[in-house]
């Protein structure tokens, strides 16, 4: 074989080698987006909400507030795809958020980056503009987390003939586990006027005050 021969033999395995690794790492990548992807699913397959009350929530959530939703956005953090809604706070139940008096940030887990999403069973999303209840956790960030996701998430409706607010729960349509019946059932409130959920609220709070007394 001539020294050009060699030469062209040579460029001509070095341009096959470098396709084969070129198209290993797209297999690879392809792979692993398939996994990522997989791992969401079975994440929103294996949520289980057990049933709360109102009290029981109001008492376990450092803050109870009344918002408004302003925006969200999308971010990877901790190897997780996380939702960040940001919300004007209008009336605060209990505690007092960090930061601006008027201003929080809520995380929930899922969202879309670029091409990727990931959705969780029993997460809310929130659109700007809309008003909710909220009831609150404070997270090692900074930011909050919504105590028992859907379950402490209230959206504020009018009431078609009397104008009057009222709220609706969430889990009006999606079940939750009742350890007493061992039963799965959507068992959220419905059309609740928002100064009664406020009453409960403040109740729990009460009874909860004087058991630390």
């Amino acid at each position: 074989m001539t020294k050009r021969s060699r030469n062209e033999f040579n460029g001509e395995g070095t341009t096959r080698l470098k396709s084969w690794q070129a198209g290993q790492r797209v297999i690879m990548t392809v792979a692993l987006l398939a996994a990522l992807q997989v791992g969401a699913a079975l994440t929103a397959s294996a949520t289980t909400l057990e049933r709360m009350s109102v009290a029981k929530m109001g008492q376990a959530a450092q803050l109870v507030v009344r918002a408004q939703c302003v925006a969200n956005s999308t971010a990877w953090d901790g190897g997780e795809i996380w939702t960040f809604t940001s919300s004007t706070v209008e009336d605060s139940w209990k505690g007092a958020p960090n930061g601006a008096a008027h201003q929080l940030t809520v995380r929930l887990l899922g969202g879309s980056v670029g091409n990727l999403s990931s959705t969780v069973s029993g997460v809310p999303r929130f659109r700007p503009g809309e008003e909710v209840i909220l009831f609150l956790q404070t997270t090692a960030r900074g930011d909050y987390s919504i105590v028992s996701w859907v379950q402490g998430t209230f959206r504020i409706h009018r009431d078609a003939r009397s104008g009057a607010e009222i709220v609706v729960q969430d889990t009006a349509a999606f079940d939750t586990y009742d350890p007493l019946t061992r039963q799965f059932d959507a068992e959220g409130i419905r059309n609740l006027p928002v100064a009664a959920l406020r009453t409960r609220v403040q109740s729990a709070l009460a009874v909860q005050s004087g058991e630390k007394k």
